[in-house]
């Protein structure tokens, strides 16, 4: 039996996550396709989206709301920004950013298939770059495998986010520093963020993403 989660807009039964298909009878990642009561769900794999495994490592809250407007940094061919494109809604909106062209192809034409959401081929190191493309919104979530990863995010974040908005970032420890543990990695970054942002929850994502944190933070009003 599918049913609501403790998280807005997310489904589950047993350990198994689901979101409301915005766009019926379309697949993304050859994920199943389950129908309810008339209404279609999405299974959302954890060890294919950073998202779904921080659910389910028991984060009580994402910030992701019905009608939001969210920037993602790093959305790859779009599996997990597919699932929060289902969370905001009809009356949301995503911005898929990406700086490889080969994977944003991919996403671009999961755009033609979902109205709530567009491409934005740009590097997120360099926010003012694309800053007059976008508008304040009410999420960031970033998944840039990148050294400074932290500094990018925290660069987005003071332009785009809005006062009292979410954030989550997902730190991929060996981009940042191979040499040192990932604990050590988790506890510097942190503290980086913390200087700016209210930290409401952290979320180790072993056994779905190895070596993987997931920070869930609010902007200070």
């Amino acid at each position: 039996m599918i049913e609501p989660s403790k998280i807005f807009e997310v489904f589950q039964d047993r350990n198994q996550l689901f979101t409301k298909n915005l766009v019926p009878g379309r697949k993304v990642y050859n994920e199943r396709l389950l129908v309810q009561d008339g209404v279609e769900y999405r299974q959302w794999d954890p060890t294919k989206s950073k998202l779904a495994a921080a659910i389910l490592k028991g984060c009580p809250n994402v910030g992701i709301r019905k009608g939001d407007i969210i920037l993602y940094l790093g959305c790859s061919t779009g599996t997990t920004p597919s699932h929060v494109s289902d969370i905001v809604g009809k009356d949301g909106f995503l911005f898929g950013l990406d700086v490889a062209p080969r994977v944003l192809r991919d996403f671009v034409f999961l755009c033609e298939q979902r109205p709530n959401m567009t491409a934005l081929l740009e590097n997120a190191g360099h926010p003012e770059q694309y800053a007059a493309k976008l508008c304040e919104v009410d999420v960031i979530y970033q998944d840039v495998a990148q050294r400074n990863q932290a500094e990018i995010f925290l660069k987005n974040c003071r332009i785009f986010l809005k006062s009292g908005g979410y954030t989550l970032l997902a730190v991929k420890a060996r981009s940042v520093d191979i040499t040192k543990k990932p604990s050590v990695i988790f506890r510097e970054v942190r503290e980086q963020l913390g200087k700016e942002l209210i930290i409401v929850d952290e979320r180790v994502l072993d056994p779905f993403e190895k070596d993987h944190c997931m920070f869930v933070c609010k902007k200070k009003d």
